[in-house]
C-alpha cells in the first residue's frame, strides 16, 4: 500500500481495532469508546474487509484474536503511539478553558489520603476538565496503562509496560491506627495479641508487614478484611482492633475523630508509592500539567 492508498483508511477504525484487541468484547469496547454496539460491529466488519481476515473469532461470550490480528496489532501500536504523541505535542494547553477528560488510576490509600487536595487544586485551575478515577493496585496498573484505560496511575508498583515511565512520590511509611483510650504507646506483645483489621483489595489476610513480623518470630491475628480505607474510621472507634495503614491515610482517618496513630513497635521495610504513566503521553502538555499537580500534592515534601 502506498501513501495515496492510505487515504481510504479511516484512523478511527484503527483506534477501534486496538480497543477490540484489548477488550475482546464488543459491548466493553463500545463503552470504552463511547460508541453504540452497532457502530462497533459495523467497524469490525469494515476492519475485516480492510485486512482480509476475521480478526476476532467468537469464543463463548468473548472474542479471541486471530494470529493475523495479533501480528497487525504488534505492527500498528508503535505507529499509533507516534501519531498520538505528535498530535499531543502540537496542541496548546490552557487549564483555565480546557475540557479534556483525564483518566487516573489510584490505589485506595492514595485516593483516600492524597486525592482530595489534588482534586481541589485541579478544580480551581481547570474548572471544565473531567476526572475519571479508576481503582488500581500493583496487578492492575500495568494492563490498564497498556490498554489506555488510564494515562497515569499512583500506586505501589512492580513490573511495568516497556514504554511506561515511573517517578517515586514517597515512601510508604506505616502508622498503627487504634480506637481505644489506653495510655502509652503500643508494645510488640500488645500489637501481636490484639485483633487486627486489614484493608485488602483482593481479600487476602496478610501483607508485607507480616513478613517483617515473621523475621522476629512473631505474627498478628487478622480478624477482619475490608476493601477500602474509608470504613476504618467507624470500625475502629471504641474497639480493641488495630489497623496498620500508610501514614498519609492515617492522617486523613484520624482527623476530627478520637482515633490515634502510633508508630509500629517494630521495624518495617518500606516500599514506594510511585506515579507511572504511558510513554505515549510523556510530552502531552495536558498530561504533563496533570502529572505536575500529582507530584505537587502526592509527593513527600522532601522529594
Amino acid at each position: 500500500m502506498n501513501r495515496n492508498d492510505l487515504r481510504r483508511v479511516d484512523l478511527n477504525l484503527l483506534v477501534i481495532f486496538e480497543t477490540l484487541m484489548f477488550e475482546k468484547n464488543l459491548t466493553r469496547a463500545a463503552e470504552k469508546l463511547f460508541l453504540g454496539q452497532p457502530a462497533v460491529s459495523a467497524a469490525l466488519a469494515r476492519l475485516r474487509d480492510l485486512f482480509d481476515d476475521p480478526l476476532l473469532v467468537r469464543n463463548g461470550r468473548t472474542f479471541e484474536p486471530t494470529a493475523r490480528a495479533l501480528a497487525i496489532l504488534k505492527e500498528l501500536q508503535p505507529a499509533m503511539d507516534t501519531i498520538s504523541s505528535a498530535v499531543s505535542r502540537a496542541r496548546e494547553f490552557n487549564p483555565a478553558n480546557n475540557r479534556d477528560t483525564f483518566r487516573i488510576g489510584l490505589s485506595d490509600d492514595a485516593e483516600f489520603g492524597l486525592f482530595p487536595a489534588l482534586l481541589k487544586q485541579i478544580c480551581e485551575e481547570a474548572p471544565e476538565v473531567v476526572i475519571v478515577v479508576r481503582r488500581v493496585n500493583f496487578l492492575l496498573i500495568s494492563p490498564m496503562l497498556a490498554s489506555g484505560e488510564i494515562s497515569v496511575g499512583v500506586s505501589y508498583t512492580t513490573d511495568l509496560p516497556a514504554n511506561a515511565k515511573r517517578r517515586k512520590l514517597r515512601e510508604l511509611k506505616v502508622k498503627v491506627l487504634r480506637g481505644d483510650d489506653r495510655p502509652g504507646p503500643l508494645t510488640l506483645d500488645e500489637f501481636c495479641s490484639r485483633p487486627h483489621a486489614l484493608v485488602s483489595f483482593s481479600g487476602d489476610l496478610s501483607g508485607n508487614l507480616d513478613n517483617d513480623l515473621a523475621k522476629l518470630g512473631r505474627s498478628r491475628r487478622v480478624v477482619l478484611a475490608v476493601p477500602q480505607f474509608s470504613g476504618l474510621r467507624s470500625i475502629l472507634a471504641g474497639t480493641e482492633l488495630l489497623a496498620s495503614v500508610p501514614d498519609y491515610a492515617a492522617a486523613a482517618l484520624i482527623e476530627g475523630t478520637s482515633l490515634r496513630a502510633d508508630d509500629p513497635p517494630f521495624p518495617i521495610v518500606t516500599s514506594d508509592l510511585a506515579m507511572v504513566w504511558s510513554g505515549v503521553t510523556d510530552n502531552d502538555p495536558a498530561e504533563r500539567w496533570l502529572r505536575s499537580k500529582i507530584v505537587q500534592h502526592m509527593a513527600a515534601p522532601d522529594l
